[in-house]
């Protein structure tokens, strides 16, 4: 009886463990936030901002009062031309 008792404790610590361990390293890692481009067309201008996530693009773009809006993951703003 004893060797029951002692198998279904270790179990149940085995269990718990795990069961724990998942879920600190869950809570550890934070979602990852990318930044990039963000263009808004206003009328016939397209303008751009660099550096912001897509949250911060789609809600500056909504305070702009933009006809259209796009966010590029990880790039940044295009110049348009080759400079020269």
């Amino acid at each position: 009886m004893t060797t029951i008792a002692q198998r279904a404790g270790l179990g149940v610590l085995l269990i718990a463990a795990v069961g724990s361990g998942s879920t600190a390293i869950a809570r550890a890692e934070a979602p990852r936030t990318f930044l990039g481009a963000c263009y808004c067309r206003a009328g016939e201008t397209l303008s751009c901002t660099n550096d912001l996530s897509e949250r911060d693009c789609r809600r500056r773009c909504d305070e702009a009062l933009c006809d259209d809006w796009f966010w590029k993951e990880r790039l940044p703003c295009w110049n348009w031309g080759y400079g020269g």
